[in-house]
Order: C-alpha cells, then sequence, then structure tokens
C-alpha cells in the first residue's frame, strides 16, 4: 500500500529536485529516501522521475501523480489540525509568513504579547514577497500570511486587522516647516525613492499617489525600506513610508521630517490570508483581534 511517507519523500525530490537535499530534508539517508521512492513507482507502475548522476526530472505522469500526492498531503495535515481545534487555543505549531515591509514593524509590536498570552505556541515565521506567500498558503505550506491589500489572493480568505496610511519623508533641508499635509501633485517625482518592482509597497504607493510606473523615475533600485531611509537621510531624494514603520524608520533619523500623505485612504490594509478549507479559523480570528488590539495601542 501507498503510505504517506512515500509521498512526502516524493514531494521532497519534486521541491529540491534533488535526492540526497531531499533526504536532508525529510531527515532521513539518502538510501532510505530512494528505496521508498523505488517502490513507489513499483507500486504505480510508472517513472516519478527521471534521474542520472548529473540531474533530476519530473517527468509528464509524474506531475500529476505530485499534484494528487500534494493534495492528499495538505488534507492529511488539514485533519490533524482538526484533532487540535478542540484543544486549547493557539496551542498547536503555526507557519506564519509575512513580507519584508510588514514583518520588521508588525512584529516586534505584537509578538511580545502573542508570547505572552500563548507562550506555549509553536510559531515559525518566513518572511518573503507577496506572491511567493500566497502561492506556500495554496499549497499548505504555510498556514497563514501577512499581507497588504490590495492584492491578488483569488480563492483565499482574508482576515482585515489594519488599516494606514502614507508618510512622505524628506531630509530637513528639503523640508517646509509649515507643511503640515502633502498631495501627490506637490510630490517631486524624479525625487521619489520607491522599492524596487515586485514589492506591493511599491504598487500601493503608486496607486495611493495615482501615479503610473512610468510616472516615477530613478537609478536606484531597492529591496529595502530601511536603505531607502538612509538614502533619504543622505540627500539622494524622499520617499514614501507606511505609518507603522515611522516610528522605527523616522523617529530616530533627527535630520528626517515625515509628513502626512494627503491623498484619499487608508492607503493599504494589512490582513491575514488563509485556505477557505483551513481548520484553524478560531485561531487566526484570535490572532486578528490581538494584532489589531496592540497596534492600537502603539498608534496613540
Amino acid at each position: 500500500m501507498i503510505s504517506l511517507k512515500q509521498l512526502r519523500y516524493a514531494l521532497a525530490v519534486e521541491k529540491t529536485l534533488h535526492f540526497k537535499k531531499a533526504a536532508e530534508l525529510c531527515n532521513v539517508s539518502q538510501s532510505a529516501l530512494s528505496t521508498a521512492i523505488n517502490e513507489l513507482e513499483k507500486q504505480l507502475n510508472l517513472q516519478i522521475f527521471e534521474r542520472n548522476n548529473k540531474q533530476v526530472l519530473v517527468t509528464n505522469l509524474g506531475k500529476q501523480i505530485l499534484d494528487k500526492a500534494r493534495f492528499i498531503n495538505l488534507e492529511v495535515d488539514e485533519l490533524l489540525q482538526f484533532a487540535h481545534v478542540n484543544n486549547a487555543p493557539l496551542s498547536a505549531p503555526l507557519t506564519i509568513g509575512v513580507i519584508p515591509t510588514i514583518g520588521p514593524y508588525l512584529l516586534p509590536k505584537v509578538l511580545p504579547e502573542v508570547r505572552r498570552q500563548y507562550p506555549e505556541l509553536p510559531l515559525k515565521i518566513v518572511e518573503e514577497q507577496s506572491h511567493v506567500l500566497v502561492e506556500k498558503v495554496r499549497n499548505g505550506e504555510l498556514d497563514v500570511a501577512i499581507l497588504a491589500l490590495p492584492y491578488n489572493i483569488d480563492g483565499l480568505l482574508s482576515f482585515e486587522f489594519w488599516q494606514e496610511d502614507f508618510y512622505w519623508v524628506s531630509h530637513r533641508d528639503e523640508y517646509n516647516a509649515s507643511l503640515q499635509e502633502i498631495s501627490s501633485k506637490d510630490l517631486e517625482i524624479d525625487k521619489l525613492l520607491l522599492l524596487k518592482d515586485g514589492h506591493c509597497l511599491k504598487d500601493h504607493a503608486l496607486a495611493a499617489c495615482q501615479l503610473q510606473p512610468k510616472n516615477q523615475h530613478t537609478d536606484f533600485d531597492s529591496t529595502s525600506l530601511y536603505t531607502l531611509i538612509q538614502m533619504v537621510a543622505g540627500k539622494l531624494g524622499t520617499t514614501l513610508v507606511p505609518k507603522m514603520a515611522l516610528d522605527q524608520l523616522v523617529s530616530a533619523q533627527s535630520e528626517l521630517q515625515a509628513v502626512h500623505l494627503n491623498e484619499p485612504g487608508p492607503h493599504r490594509s494589512i490582513a491575514l490570508v488563509l485556505r477557505p478549507n483551513y481548520v484553524r479559523v478560531n485561531d487566526i480570528t484570535l490572532l486578528q483581534k490581538l494584532f489589531n488590539q496592540e497596534l492600537k495601542k502603539h498608534d496613540r
């Protein structure tokens, strides 16, 4: 009979395309993994992988088998999660994905209270860009992802817990002290530094300013808000920062000034995103309320 162990070994080989690396991922010997894969292929009477001394490839039939194996593995994981539902809340292991423009600014505000209320919660954090996290939620590698919306999450559920606006950040030498608000028409677009393509924060900032990507010109690409702030401190331009990050990025920089972007908001929403059939919805609801509560404390 085909075993879950065989299916998980096969999925590990698909992920790594390398038998040794797959064995390390599964914490078994390479010979044990190879034996299990060979037995699986015999039971199915088809070849899942083509392998030689140089590479491992997935066959066309193998791709179909692995798609079914992924679904079975996800259903079994959901069954195990279901068994924990009636236990104490937030007691089962939880893997949360978060994007880089949220993680460093949200987690220090909420994790201390999570740890205080749920000290036994086995928690793992994964930081990746939005498109990677969405795919990991879909295939069950993550329980939930923390994303900035709007973003394409077709087929997934979202539990919003925060809304916020952007602030225009400039060096104080380029700042008008009488300025209390700034609108997009007052921004010098050629001086505006934003994250490189692929980061939803850039899309949200452009949308808030009602600008198209082609309207924003810069020879500088960054994957980090912190780096953008250093560029602004060096008088290389200005940038837009979400309110959640102001206390960490701007408050400590005495040479910087932040002004609210006076455009219809909220400019972005923050939400927990999960699969529709995820069984631990009550746990996610608890996190949703806790995150909102802690962010309100820091927003005073």
